[in-house]
């Protein structure tokens, strides 16, 4: 993460340590853009989140919540932000699983 963008999440948010080390929260990807989480926005229903496709090309975005939950009484909510692509976090989940078995 740029230096700037940390001391602008600092600003933006309450936390009060950055890892400078942000990893894209999507299903493995080589092409596009990426997303990492960094906080939430301090808004309900909101995360404050890294956009970058490329090493100079990165800023910061308030996204909404992914609505979306797995099936069952006990399902997992999906942790990335709505309108993402590819699958919902438990779903790489269960594919990992599968693929082990």
């Amino acid at each position: 993460m740029p230096l700037e963008l940390a001391g602008e999440t600092q600003q933006k948010s309450a936390v009060t340590y950055i890892d400078r080390a942000v990893r894209c929260q999507l299903s493995a990807h080589d092409e596009g853009e990426h997303f990492g989480l960094l906080t939430d926005s301090g808004a309900y229903g909101t995360a404050l989140w890294l956009r970058w496709h490329g090493p100079d090309e990165a800023r910061l975005v308030v996204l909404p919540d992914c609505p979306v939950t797995a099936s069952g009484p006990d399902g997992d909510g999906c942790r990335l932000f709505a309108g993402h692509t590819a699958q919902h976090t438990w779903q790489d989940g269960m594919e990992e699983f599968l693929y082990a078995s």
